[in-house]
């Protein structure tokens, strides 16, 4: 306790001074937590997808439909376990810039491939049920205040139905979950079925296929089989693994994982020259402090505790801080930006690697000053006093 007594006097003797390199911490470790926890939402898609998932899409580009028939020769593989399709909607909410991320599937097999995502046998059985039916994701139900049994108009800025609108009026039969914080459930689906029947123009067709195998180590067989199967035919066929295909999806936009770093990377690396300098110049100081308590008796050892602990002590304030406020920032932001990155959430993870860096942040600055002050000899001190 008396260690500590003095470590704790020693770091609040110059008030402004911890008060500066304590908002420096803060600010990476908020910069930090905040960065981490964006790139973890943009990411999700990609962190997010099930090992042995494989995302089936006409080669030529993604926008290009395939013929249903597919659907069956793609089941008749082996190695393959379930299939699901789906079309792209290219749905808004009563006006064109309220965008809602919305797809025609395949009720009877959906949920199977996507296992992750999480509704109750009743909800399920009344959207099987209804034609009009469709299934809200809980994150975009929140956004718009959805519950189950509302009559919601849905348009579309790429169909147009047999009545000569671009508006589908859906009832919310279930809103679905998921097994984790992480998975989107920032979307909605409905009938396949019904939106072949109601649409203007188009023929027998899906968007892209996706499917399970029985073992992830078959992914590259079953893969191999499928585009073989479809080569040299009228829509010839590119699968890969639902990771593979999210992971180039979202680097359309650009490296946002080499981005991220680099915004991080500069942040520690300013904060740690910063904060290192302080505890080099703090400890300078006390020089003639230390010599008189090596004179009475504290051993080199203790006193090289007493300096990291000082310098770890400092960098766990300030970055716990700097974490707590990220927590705040994250979860206004998330409950702000819940259409566009449903996936926002401070996690668990993100918050033991910031202590990790706290640690570490800690020794790398208070391990040169502690080492000098255990090497100090007590007659050199006194001399430069």
């Amino acid at each position: 306790m008396k260690d500590l007594y003095l470590v704790y006097k020693n770091l609040t003797r110059k008030k402004l001074r911890l008060f500066l390199t304590s908002f420096a911490i803060f600010i990476a470790f908020l910069i930090f937590a905040a960065v981490t926890a964006l790139q973890g939402a943009l990411n999700s898609g990609v962190e997010m997808s099930a090992d042995n998932r494989l995302v089936v899409f006409n080669k030529i580009n993604f926008t290009q439909p395939l013929p249903y028939a597919y659907i069956n020769k793609v089941s008749g593989v082996d190695g393959v376990k379930n299939v699901t399709f789906a079309n792209w909607f290219g749905g808004y909410y009563q006006e064109p810039a309220n965008q809602v991320v919305t797809m025609a599937v395949d009720p009877d097999s959906y949920f199977e491939v996507y296992s992750e995502l999480v509704v109750t046998p009743e909800q399920k059985a009344n959207w099987l049920q209804n034609q009009a039916g469709v299934m809200v994701g809980e994150r975009l139900a929140n956004v718009n205040n959805w519950q189950i049994g509302d009559r919601i108009p849905v348009s579309s800025n790429i169909f147009s139905n047999k009545d000569g609108g671009q508006t589908w009026d859906l009832v919310v039969e279930g809103i679905f979950t998921a097994n984790d914080p992480q998975v989107d459930t920032g979307y909605m689906v409905f009938h396949y079925k019904y939106f072949m029947e109601t649409q203007s123009w188009g023929g027998d067709y899906v968007g892209w296929i996706v499917l399970t195998t029985d073992d992830p180590a078959l992914n590259e067989q079953v893969a191999k089989a499928i585009d073989e199967n479809f080569a040299n035919s009228q829509a010839e066929t590119d699968t890969s693994t639902e990771k593979a295909f999210n992971k180039a999806f979202i680097e359309q936009i650009g490296n946002i994982g080499l981005i991220i770093f680099g915004v991080v990377f500069m942040a520690f690396f300013t904060i740690l020259v910063l904060v290192g300098n302080t505890m080099v110049l703090a400890i300078r100081e006390r020089t003639g402090e230390i010599a008189v308590l090596k004179t009475l008796g504290f051993s080199s050892p203790r006193i090289f505790r007493m300096i990291l602990t000082e310098s770890c002590l400092l960098a766990f304030l300030g970055g716990l801080l700097g974490l707590g406020a990220a927590y705040l920032v994250v979860g206004g932001l998330s409950q702000m930006m819940a259409r566009f990155l449903p996936n926002l959430v401070l996690g668990p993870d993100i918050v033991l690697q910031a202590l990790g860096y706290m640690l570490l942040l800690g020794l790398i600055t208070g391990i040169a000053p502690a080492y000098r002050a255990l090497r100090l000899n007590i007659i050199t001190a006194f001399a430069r006093g």
